[in-house]
């Protein structure tokens, strides 16, 4: 910790008017030398500097160049300067550098101790790496458009009370014969430990210049610890690795997935065929069973009548007996020779009109006589074609009856 500095000096409506004079020219310049904050935020990022600068006057707003660790170099706002905290009593300065990075105030800045040559950053320190970058709640809960850098400064304040980040380093003592009398009270720059009790210092040794820079055209370089850059990139490289080992497995998937598909497609493609061919056979199978059937039963008609006109035939084969042409066959039944009847009277009919036909062209027969025969044929003969539908429609029902009764017998069979 920084010895605390003399009173500081009444911030003058000057200075102030030279701070806003300064932000107001440097975030309305164009071109190659613009600063690179978005135009819709410049207006709040000077408003934050200027209440920064009446909060803590020592924080100043300058210019500097930032170097990523990349290696890019790029030009930004810092406010540098130092930050007062309490610490048993007395009150330290800090002295920090509070850098507004490209996406600021949408993003947290980015804060550093920055210690003097004779300063220390103290080991692992809950709020401050070793690099010396500063990293408290109200950073990691940057919040927009509410966080703002004197609240910052507050929260830094406040956390660098409860655990100072900086110690001074203790210089060799010139003269050879040291104090016998311990000094009572320690310097602010000795580290104390929870109870209260003093710490010894840590012995003299060579430091390496601060990697942030003392002034405002200084470089601001962020020097990360070697063992934490090298768990950095081999977590980078394992990442990577598996990044690639995922999206490679993911392709073959893909491709295994794509083939499982296009099967599944076959195979139900197939399923719909083999379904549309077994329902085909079963229709083709249900109509053959019914043929069967048929053929069964007109089987059994035909045996039966072999069967009852054995006799006959035997004696027409031998001669015995004179067949009547219109007795060689005899109806079964009533509407059989009712149906034949009329067939016969319809066809005789047509053979009478037929011949009248031929007399009319022959002259042989007066006409009127030709129309009245024709009329009183034509009469007769509608009256048998309607007597033998009628018949017809009789025997349908009668074969329908004796094909149920012929299916029954055959099922049980």
């Amino acid at each position: 910790m920084a010895p605390p500095p003399p009173p500081p000096a009444v911030h003058s409506p000057s200075s102030n008017q030279y701070t806003q004079q300064f932000l107001s020219n440097v975030l309305s310049q164009r071109g190659p030398s613009s600063l690179p904050y978005s135009e819709d935020v410049k207006w709040q990022i000077r408003q934050h500097l200027v209440s920064l600068t009446d909060t803590c006057p020592s924080l100043q707003p300058k210019t500097a160049t930032f170097t990523h660790n990349d290696g890019r170099t790029v030009n930004l706002l810092q406010s540098d300067g130092t930050v007062p905290m309490v610490y048993q009593g007395v009150t330290y300065n800090i002295p920090v550098i509070i850098w507004l990075m490209e996406s600021y105030p949408r993003h947290a800045p980015l804060v550093f101790v920055n210690p003097t040559r004779d300063m220390i950053i103290k080991r692992q320190h809950p709020f401050v790496n070793p690099s010396g970058i500063v990293s408290i709640p109200y950073l990691s809960n940057w919040v927009y458009p509410s966080s703002n850098l004197v609240d910052l400064a507050g929260n830094l304040s406040h956390f660098f009370s409860r655990d100072p980040p900086l110690y001074s380093q203790r210089r060799p003592n010139a003269n050879p014969n040291p104090n016998p009398n311990p000094n009572p009270h320690p310097p602010p720059g000795t580290s104390f430990s929870s109870s209260g009790s003093t710490r010894p210092a840590i012995p003299p040794r060579m430091y390496p210049p601060s990697p942030y820079g003392s002034g405002g055209g200084g470089v601001g370089r962020i020097m990360d610890d070697p063992s934490e850059v090298y768990k950095r990139n081999a977590i980078d490289n394992l990442v990577g690795k598996l990044h690639s080992d995922i999206e490679r497995l993911r392709k073959v998937r893909e491709a295994d997935m794509d083939g499982l598909y296009s099967a599944q497609g076959v195979l139900r493609r197939r399923e719909k065929e083999l379904r549309k061919g077994v329902t085909e056979m079963l229709d083709e199978k249900e109509g053959l069973e019914q043929q069967l059937q048929m053929v069964l039963m007109n089987t059994d008609v035909l045996e039966g009548w072999v069967r009852d006109n054995e006799a006959k035939l035997k004696k027409i084969g031998n001669g015995d007996v004179n067949v009547d042409v219109d007795e060689a066959f005899e109806p079964c039944d009533s509407l059989s020779k009712q149906m034949s009847d009329c067939t016969a009277s319809d066809l005789a009919m047509e053979d009478v009109i037929y011949s009248l036909d031929k007399a009319i062209q022959d002259g042989t027969i007066p006409f009127d006589q030709y129309l009245r025969n024709v009329r009183l044929l034509s009469r007769e003969q509608f009256i048998h074609r309607a007597t033998a539908s009628k018949v017809r429609a009789a025997q349908m029902q009668a074969q329908v009856a004796n094909m149920a009764s012929r299916i029954s017998q055959y099922a049980l069979s």
